[in-house]
């Protein structure tokens, strides 16, 4: 057993400016406020607008998050971004990210879990913090959708945003918080759920833009079915394996994937609505940014204070799929 455990000592996000409502869509694409609200809950989502990409926005929360953490950027051991949408192929937007807080040799690598990727770099900087080979690990969820989505396909535009979420992972001896459990899983054979094609498999040329194949693409009814059915299963892995209940701890915190979906998961768990944090009606699907954008704004609300118990769930493409429980 580690002699060290990893709290969350700091949180921190950013939300580009502009919003784009469900109005502005409905005079592009085939769709209204009440089609899109009824089906996602969404009313609204962030667009990063010129000169911001994903490692400037992702910036910007990070140095919130040091600020809460009571840190500089010389403190931060590793940085790891979890991102779908990263600034260029090449090289990772962890090293935009490190570049642009001054770091010149602090290691900093991606993570490619799409909306399971922050509790998959949670999970990491979790390992590397209870080794006692790090003190402190700044992780990061950042997306820019927005450049990889396409407005013409009604069924994928209206689901996502903009956005991006940091965390302190730090080092301390007691025991009792942090990091209680975490698990991490994927199944390749669902790759065509969620995905953007172009790369080694596919190389963008002429043809594969012409074809729109650049664009990332969702189907719907596979993707919802998948996440009800994963959300139940991580809350009750979680539960299980922390012998916890509803009553036992302060807040889940789930991957604002669609409201539709965790309402009807919470249904099936019988776990009251308002033990659950949504933010989804205001900034979309970000996924990988989510969950830390969700818990600085539970934080920031009062809603979450120091010994809390708080369950975080996500399940994304790949098919990816994560949980964490965590006592602030």
């Amino acid at each position: 057993m580690s002699h060290y455990s990893s709290i969350i000592t700091g949180t921190g996000s950013f939300l580009p400016e502009k919003r784009l409502t469900n109005e502005e869509l409905s005079k592009t694409i085939d769709t209204s406020d009440e089609w899109i609200i009824q089906r996602t809950g969404i009313k609204e989502r962030r667009v990063a607008g010129t000169g911001e990409f994903t490692s400037t926005i992702a910036s910007k929360a990070s140095m919130r998050a040091l600020k809460s953490a009571g840190l500089e950027p010389k403190d931060i051991d590793l940085v790891i971004c979890a991102t779908a949408s990263g600034d260029m192929a090449l090289p990772s937007t962890a090293c935009f990210i490190a570049a642009s807080l001054g770091m010149d040799r602090t290691p900093a690598f991606d993570v490619s879990a799409a909306c399971s990727g922050f509790l998959y770099g949670l999970n990491i900087g979790n390992a590397f913090v209870r080794s006692g080979q790090y003190k402190n690990v700044l992780v990061v969820g950042a997306e820019v959708l927005s450049r990889i989505i396409d407005y013409t396909d009604r069924s994928s535009c209206i689901l996502f945003g903009d956005g991006a979420g940091a965390v302190v992972l730090s080092r301390s001896e007691d025991l009792t918080r942090g990091v209680l459990y975490s698990s991490m899983h994927a199944d390749g054979t669902g790759a065509d759920f969620i995905c953007c094609d172009y790369g080694s498999r596919k190389p963008l040329d002429v043809a594969l833009v012409q074809g729109r194949q650049h664009f990332m693409k969702v189907k719907g009814r596979e993707v919802y079915k998948f996440a009800v059915q994963r959300f139940n299963e991580l809350i009750d892995d979680a539960f299980k394996k922390c012998d916890l209940n509803a009553d036992k701890i302060k807040m889940i915190i789930p991957h604002q994937v669609n409201q539709r979906i965790i309402d009807s998961a919470m249904e099936r768990l019988n776990i009251p609505a308002e033990k659950t944090f949504v933010n989804i009606d205001k900034y979309g699907n970000t996924s990988a940014a989510s969950i830390p954008i969700a818990m600085d704004e539970a934080i920031k609300a009062g809603k979450l204070e120091k010994g809390d118990i708080v369950v975080f769930v996500a399940f994304g493409a790949g098919l990816t799929w994560s949980n964490a429980v965590v006592r602030m």
